[in-house]
């Protein structure tokens, strides 16, 4: 399809710290070429905001390739965007069409403040990662061949999958509890369903699901919208693996 260009109207949300209130500003963008990226389509509008002595929106992004996880916009009640499985980064102009009037938020969530404007404070879930999301080994350079562990492949392709999780939040904007549990299934299942991570097994869903839950995060009612919005596809099966696990570490635990 050949590029061309549209104008847009967009409501975007702007406050200027996590104490301030805040509000949605409409602005007018005009000649958005349909093969911009969405980020492109920002950058364009902050270049005019500049050039009219307004302050540029902030936003967060880094890699613009769909995988760091930074890109966490609410974009017409969806996040990142009406596309499935892609993120706001991988979201291009030519889903919208001319005259669209777009709604651009935050996550909305108690445990991701809002640093500013569309920018949210996502170190919730580095504190879940640091609380157990790991495997404890000694590399004083006696480093192991990687086929030395014979593993399934059945439960080499379930960690993968449950690996590709990028953190990027997207599971709790979309729940309406601001469940986490995607993300620290994820998590669990990648390192349990692996010999080298059932040695912790049982501590690590303890330590994670408790800070889960110490960050504030909601629990999870089987809705499965965060599934469905979760832009690499992370199965409901791994909250699943993480309940089982945690019940079982309760079960024999020795604390």
């Amino acid at each position: 399809m050949a590029a061309k260009n549209i104008d847009i109207i967009l409501k975007v949300w702007r406050q200027k710290n996590t104490n301030a209130k805040g509000k949605i500003e409409t602005y007018e963008l005009s000649e958005v070429s349909t093969d911009s990226s969405f980020l492109e389509m920002l950058d364009q509008l902050n270049e005019k905001l500049i050039s009219e002595k307004e302050t540029p929106i902030t936003f967060d992004h880094d890699c613009r390739e769909g995988i760091c996880g930074s890109c966490s916009l609410y974009i017409d009640g969806r996040a990142h965007g009406p596309q499935t499985g892609n993120t706001t980064c991988q979201l291009h102009m030519r889903s919208f069409n001319n005259g669209d009037t777009i709604y651009i938020e935050p996550w909305r969530s108690k445990a991701f403040p809002i640093i500013k404007d569309l920018m949210v404070d996502r170190s919730a879930f580095d504190r879940i990662q640091q609380s157990g999301g790991f495997v404890s080994v000694n590399t004083s350079g006696n480093t192991l061949d990687a086929n030395a562990i014979p593993i399934t492949k059945d439960d080499a392709d379930k960690s993968f999958e449950a690996a590709t999780c990028i953190g990027c939040g997207a599971c709790v904007a979309s729940c309406k509890n601001s469940s986490a549990m995607l993300f620290v299934g994820a998590k669990v299942s990648q390192y349990s369903l692996l010999p080298q991570g059932q040695v912790e097994a049982k501590n690590r869903v303890q330590n994670m699901v408790r800070q889960m839950d110490k960050e504030g995060f909601g629990n999870c009612t089987n809705t499965g919208a965060c599934e469905v919005e979760c832009p690499k596809g992370i199965s409901l099966e791994n909250i699943a693996r993480m309940n089982r696990d945690f019940l079982l570490s309760n079960i024999s635990s020795d604390k």
